[in-house]
């Protein structure tokens, strides 16, 4: 195996990066069922404030072919010319909490020497801990919320959130490979497989990602701004209930899938650990207060 530092470039901010910090990574490409992972990741970027540490290189990693960049043609000339990009950055999570985010495509090459260089990243930052997710479509109702799957060596993850545990031969993705080497090097490391309605698997499903943002602060007590997906995923849903209503053999799958589900879920009872009594799960602005509360109190004790 070649060098893996052949596969990136540092930017100056990678030397000023805090040890400890959690490691968060979704990579598009295979098998993301309801875009969960392209939602997720632009959703990050999109709504905290993120360094670009590591720019990993396409030449080496992408298929052009397979994955094609786009370009803006304006008129009578090119304007814009678009590649994918693969990074490792530093972000902060919506109460300031630092980590470290891995987004992008699905490196079609140099698996082994990819993988090799993130646990060396891992390690020179001394990363806390490694969560990662993806999405498979299932035979699953959209009416009830969605679930997941967990891997990795931390059994109190898989043992509060883990639906589903088959024992089953799948393609690997390239993160699975990642959490494999953590697994032997005891390294802590999750993978968290949201479960999306097949039906529903072509489509962006914004209710998905939300289930991903929650499974990611469950592992790593950062907290993420949800409101806007929450709102969408009712919007989406809401089509969607329409389009059963006005198809009776479609309603008919619906309710099946929601026998099966319900007695499948009956026997497997798992109450997420970021839900209330009610079942709901809290908005960001009502953990962030939270928080303020807890923080006022331990002012107060230390006061005494």
């Amino acid at each position: 195996m070649r060098d893996p530092e052949e596969l990136y470039e540092l930017t100056p901010a990678a030397d000023s990066v805090p040890r400890g910090l959690p490691l968060v990574a979704g990579l598009t490409g295979f098998a993301d069922a309801g875009g969960v992972v392209t939602q997720l990741g632009q959703y990050l970027v999109d709504t905290l404030e993120t360094t670009e540490l590591v720019l990993f290189d396409n030449d080496e990693l992408l298929d052009y072919r397979a994955r094609r960049p786009s370009i803006l043609f304006d008129q009578d000339h090119l304007a814009e010319y678009s590649p994918p990009t693969l990074t490792l950055s530093l972000a902060h999570d919506e109460l300031g909490a630092p980590f470290l985010l891995l987004t992008g495509y699905e490196p079609d090459f140099r698996w082994e020497a990819f993988a090799a260089a993130v646990l060396r990243f891992i390690e020179r930052y001394e990363v806390a801990s490694t969560t990662w997710v993806h999405a498979i479509p299932m035979p699953v109702p959209h009416t009830r919320p969605v679930r997941v799957t967990v891997s990795g060596n931390r059994e109190e993850l898989i043992e509060q959130m883990s639906i589903w545990k088959p024992r089953t031969q799948a393609p690997a993705n390239l993160l699975h490979l990642v959490e494999w080497k953590l697994q032997e090097l005891g390294a802590p490391v999750a993978g968290f497989v949201a479960l999306v309605p097949h039906y529903l698997a072509d489509t962006e499903f914004p209710g998905a990602a939300v289930t991903a943002l929650e499974s990611i602060s469950a592992a790593t007590g950062l907290i993420f701004p949800t409101d806007r997906l929450r709102e969408e995923s009712r919007e989406f849903l809401g089509k969607v209930d329409s389009q059963v209503a006005g198809n009776e053999e479609l309603a008919r799958l619906v309710s099946t899938l929601e026998e099966r589900h319900d007695s499948y879920v009956e026997g497997n009872p798992l109450p997420s650990p970021l839900t209330d009594e009610e079942g709901e799960v809290p908005s960001a602005d009502e953990i962030a207060a939270e928080l303020e509360r807890f923080l006022a109190g331990r002012r107060d004790d230390d006061d005494r």
